[in-house]
């Protein structure tokens, strides 16, 4: 098995700020520096990043080399869960012997991403599923979603809201100061904020005057990356359990982790209950609600320190972040060996993604 030795992300900008200096190799050089050095890794066989609305030109590579790595590099698009993804494949290849350290992580740049194309070929988002499957828009999905589980917009508000207040409690208490990577100005994640009641209750669908998602219960485009080292079994850090990724219907992208997660506890013989923390990619509040009522899961283990809400969404990278994150909260807070965690997304076009790990020391 593989284990994680090392995890750093840069702190998250909102799109069109902090960061916006700062393009997607200089975010993800930084963090693969840093992850580097703390590992101990002189020699990296590869770097496997996910992005999933960038340039393209296999941003891993160019990152690697920014780096001063030279690692071949591999770029991952399973868009939302691209970062997740990613590290999956770098435990596998660690896995199957193809490497002895790996690189893995992600990185997007709301700030920089591309604008599409103009022509007779032009479009507006890319296509996810193509016909007859449906392929819907997700702000969509999310509201016909909340629709069917009869989620009112105060209960995803109220989701919402804590992710904020967990990530602002976070802030305060310097829990993420040990994660992070400074790149450029930037000192503390951006999006998170005191919310006003009074203005909650004035906000507007986001995908539709009849829809019940709005502008805070869909997490926002964000600029950041993140990275972890994984190496072969024999050191202190994470191991790799299961690593499981999902195809199911894309007319419901939102809920991809429900079977991503029961698959991943069966392949390692354990039940959710027996797993201390866990980090979802909350793309939307009512994605959550949905995924953890699924699940029938207790949310006191659910984004502790706050979610992508809070935190912001660089698409490509926050499944990386997940695993920052569940890093911190496990093996740098001192958790016994044997306790277990888990992080999954959702994806765009019926995805889920699921990596289970476990504490070594």
């Amino acid at each position: 098995m593989s284990v994680v030795v090392a995890a750093r992300r840069t702190w998250i900008g909102v799109t069109g700020r902090g960061h916006r200096g700062v393009d997607e190799t200089a975010l993800a050089a930084a963090v693969l520096t840093a992850t580097a050095r703390d590992a101990g890794v002189d020699d990296v066989d590869d770097v496997v990043l996910g992005n999933a609305a960038g340039h393209g030109g296999n941003v891993a590579r160019r990152a690697a080399l920014a780096a001063g790595l030279t690692a071949p590099g591999l770029t991952v698009d399973r868009q939302c869960a691209s970062g997740l993804a990613a590290i999956a494949v770098g435990a596998a290849l660690v896995d199957s012997g193809q490497a002895d350290a790996v690189l893995a992580g992600g990185v997007e740049s709301g700030s920089h991403a591309p604008r599409r194309s103009h022509g007779p070929l032009a479009y507006g988002r890319a296509s996810f599923a193509p016909p007859p499957w449906a392929d819907p828009d997700l702000g969509d999905a999310a509201d016909r979603l909340a629709r069917a589980r009869g989620t009112a917009r105060e209960r995803q508000h109220a989701w919402a809201v804590r992710s904020h207040e967990r990530v602002r409690t976070a802030h305060a208490a310097g829990r993420f100061a040990a994660e992070t990577v400074p790149v450029g100005g930037l000192r503390r994640d951006e999006h998170a904020r005191r919310l006003d009641p009074r203005v909650l209750d004035r906000l507007p669908g986001a995908f539709g005057a009849d829809g019940s998602v709005t502008a805070l219960s869909a997490a926002p485009s964000g600029d950041g990356a993140a990275a972890v080292a994984v190496v072969p079994d024999g050191s202190p850090g994470l191991r790799v359990r299961a690593a499981v990724t999902c195809g199911t219907d894309p007319s419901r992208p939102m809920v991809g982790p429900v079977a991503a997660v029961r698959t991943a506890c069966a392949r390692a013989g354990v039940a959710l209950g027996d797993v201390a923390a866990v980090e979802l990619v909350e793309a939307f509040a009512v994605q959550a609600l949905a995924v953890t009522e699924e699940l029938g899961a207790d949310d006191a283990r659910w984004n502790t320190d706050g979610g992508t809400l809070g935190l912001g969404h660089p698409f490509g990278a926050s499944g990386a972040v997940a695993v920052v994150r569940l890093y911190a909260r496990l093996v740098t807070a001192g958790a016994p060996a044997g306790t277990l965690g888990l992080a999954t997304a959702a994806a765009a076009g019926g995805l889920g993604v699921a990596l289970l790990v476990e504490v070594v020391r």
